[in-house]
């Protein structure tokens, strides 16, 4: 009971904490797979003997997939529950990884890539579709929890795929005792998907209740906000490692490091997250996020050595974590009776980010420099705070169960 009187919906209600988990594990999940996929990029070159002209097509290929793969759950999920999407696309994920490391010849790898990026839309869309409906059923953020678990899977996936190029192991021995573990894991947990209610008893994704019908134009403001994220987030990943090294003259040892250190301040940034939304609020925290990121580039783009680039990506990895799960949290209150439609089209945005990225850093420094180039992310970054009153949950629904008033926010 909380101190208004009302009954907390946990309690009442059990089998909320179980669907926690359960999608606290799916978010995990696809971090180790993932990770098992993008850090053994050169060994998928080496296996299938893909040129470095070709390269580009295939990875520009999933994202584009995926993008079509969240477009489709849209569609599919005005039918059946995002749980059932979910149940079925993250075996889908895990049995094309399978596929990428089993394969010899090229269309081998285009067939379950492409399976890959269909089945990885459709599970970002619904375990953020899940995601938000729980958060709304908590009435207290939760959403960066799940994504922390997100980055707890990506360190994982990525220590496992170090051991594996450590050891020479081939890709389909590297991913085999993986899935194995994993698969079973995930369709166990699946057992306990569940959804929260909107306010008026309704299914929290399909109610047609105040909010339902979906406006593109108020939703563009949080598309932005995603793509400009993940075109942060793209350019981290990609260009860290030779940032470090060719730019600020680190040893090639240490330039593999950059990433693994906003991996890590990632997961802790996003683990404290859901603590300082439900203590200063969405849009003060977003606003913290977007100016620690812009200093992070900053930092990034005037240091004068390798260990001041690495405090620059610390900072990044602090500042971005929790922009997007934010961001997913507010098409939910931006949209109770329709945060299913909204989360999928947002998810897209996800997709362009990344897409834009990483090119768009590459053709900035060959033809200006790296160092401008990562001036480009930190303005993208900042443009966030125009759009940070996005953040806030309306008066008219603060406390109607998407965000319980802060005397209420117990934990």
């Amino acid at each position: 009971m909380t101190d208004a009187g009302r009954v907390d919906p946990v309690t009442a209600d059990p089998g909320l904490r179980h669907g926690r988990v359960s999608l606290a594990l799916s978010f995990g999940v696809q971090g180790v797979a993932f990770a098992l996929l993008v850090t053994r990029i050169p060994a998928l070159q080496d296996q299938y003997g893909i040129s470095d002209g070709l390269l580009p097509a295939f990875l520009a290929a999933v994202p584009i997939l995926a993008g079509a793969g969240s477009v489709l759950t849209e569609k599919v999920v005005a039918r059946v529950r995002p749980g059932v999407v979910l149940r079925w696309a993250q075996p889908l994920v895990l049995l094309s990884l399978l596929g990428v490391g089993a394969g010899r010849q090229l269309w081998h790898i285009a067939v379950a890539l492409g399976v890959f990026g269909v089945a990885v839309g459709a599970l970002d869309a619904s375990m953020n579709m899940m995601g938000v409906s729980l958060q709304r059923a908590y009435g207290r953020s939760i959403m960066l929890g799940f994504h922390a678990a997100y980055s707890l899977g990506g360190i994982a996936g990525a220590s496992l795929a170090w051991v594996g190029a450590r050891w020479d192991l081939s890709l389909f021995v590297s991913y085999l005792p993986v899935v194995a573990l994993l698969l079973p894991a995930a369709l166990v947990g699946s057992r306990w998907y569940t959804e929260g209610r909107s306010p008026d008893g309704g299914d929290a994704g399909t109610s047609k209740a105040a909010g339902g019908a979906l406006s593109f134009k108020l939703l563009l403001p949080l598309c932005l906000v995603m793509c400009f994220a993940y075109i942060g987030d793209s350019t981290v990943s990609n260009w860290s490692a030779k940032y470090l090294q060719d730019v600020l003259g680190s040893s090639e040892q240490m330039s593999t490091l950059p990433y693994n250190v906003y991996m890590v301040t990632t997961l802790l940034g996003r683990a404290v997250g859901d603590l300082g939304v439900r203590r200063f609020g969405a849009v003060a925290v977003v606003r913290g996020g977007s100016l620690l990121a812009a200093g992070g580039f900053a930092v990034v783009a005037g240091a004068p050595g390798a260990w001041v680039g690495m405090l620059g990506f610390t900072m990044l990895g602090l500042g971005l974590c929790v922009i997007v799960p934010q961001t997913f949290a507010a098409a939910g209150r931006l949209f109770p009776g329709n945060s299913d439609a909204a989360v999928a089209r947002l998810n897209i945005f996800n997709y362009v980010g990344f897409l834009v990225g990483s090119p768009l850093v590459g053709v900035l420094g060959d033809a200006w420099s790296y160092r401008g180039a990562m001036l480009v992310p930190m303005v993208l970054v900042l443009a966030t705070l125009v759009y940070a009153r996005s953040f806030a949950p309306s008066p008219a629904r603060y406390g109607g169960g998407h965000e319980r008033p802060h005397t209420a926010d117990v934990g």
